[in-house]
């Protein structure tokens, strides 16, 4: 409740062009298993140019080493909203000398542009977290492919568009998706124990989590089930059922720093429609929050993402 505590492959031969869009310093375009036609700067097929034979034959590309420890958070077959980056953890640091070459161990197949970056990660030492992320959302039916290194394969899919936006200053949520909008009452956290600011993803949600609020400075301030709980960041700020949203919601900020809905029909809704990987934004309050705080990506544009790769 508190903002600030809480919680064998088949062979396959690759162009040196698919091996380039695989890797986090080019773009991740689309590659296409065999037939020697790639996907263009706007996604669309490439032709070769070439005759069977007068075809170059194609580069040997080194296999894939073990990347022990490594751990990726997308399961395999699993549907995600348009803001999930693939995240990737070790059980330790990464020295800052072997970044490049773990992050050539990284593929990603899909059709978008993206980069990877490493992550100071709120829960874990510097080095054991490097992110995956498409220079703007992931576009909804989008087919994604991960490998990392030898052994470590996901497949996902990227489900349609949800994105919510919370205006801490007018107490209302606009939720767009599949072309709708919607505005929804809430109350957000009251002054001085006021919401993370800028960009969030959805990680997780459970019907019900127990908060209590020693675990995030605020003494004796709470300690009981909330349900409907969508889970926003490592230090503990949800989405939640909040029984003062049926008095204080679209009218003023009383929580403890997490987004209240009321108890009735909008908490379940909104808990029954989201995602893990579904965007909320809050706009209008203060510190914004840090990019290993959960899934913070978002917060930094294009040029600064693709400045923390190792390969860049």
């Amino acid at each position: 409740m508190g903002r600030r505590g809480g919680r064998g492959r088949a062979a396959r031969a690759w162009s040196a062009a698919a091996l380039c869009a695989l890797l986090a310093g080019c773009s991740a375009q689309a590659v296409a298993d065999g037939g020697g036609g790639g996907t263009g700067p706007g996604g669309g097929t490439a032709a070769t140019g070439t005759s069977p034979a007068t075809a170059r034959p194609k580069p040997s590309v080194p296999p894939l080493e073990p990347l022990a420890g490594a751990h990726v958070n997308i399961a395999d077959g699993q549907t995600v909203g348009v803001g999930m980056p693939v995240s990737v953890t070790f059980d330790r640091p990464v020295p800052v000398a072997e970044r490049a070459h773990v992050e050539r161990q990284l593929k990603v197949s899909a059709k978008a542009e993206g980069s990877w970056g490493w992550v100071k990660d709120r829960n874990l030492a510097d080095g054991q977290r490097v992110d995956f992320r498409p220079r703007t959302y992931w576009k909804p039916g989008t087919a994604v492919t991960v490998r990392a290194g030898a052994g470590i394969t996901r497949h996902f899919t990227v489900g349609r568009s949800l994105v919510a936006t919370v205006d801490v200053r007018t107490h209302f949520m606009t939720l767009e998706t599949a072309g709708s909008s919607r505005r929804v009452p809430i109350t957000a956290g009251a002054p001085g124990m006021d919401t993370w600011n800028g960009t969030m993803v959805v990680s997780d949600k459970a019907s019900k989590v127990f908060m209590n609020s020693r675990s995030v400075g605020f003494g004796d301030a709470y300690a009981d089930y909330y349900y409907y709980a969508v889970h926003l960041t490592a230090s503990g700020t949800y989405l939640h059922q909040n029984p003062k949203a049926n008095i204080y919601g679209g009218r003023r900020n009383v929580t403890h720093g997490c987004v209240g809905l009321a108890t009735g029909g909008p908490a379940k809704r909104f808990f029954d429609e989201v995602l893990p990987g579904d965007v909320v934004k809050v706009v209008g309050s203060r510190d914004t929050v840090a990019v290993g705080n959960g899934y913070g990506d978002w917060n930094l544009d294009w040029d600064q993402w693709r400045a923390t790769s190792a390969l860049h």
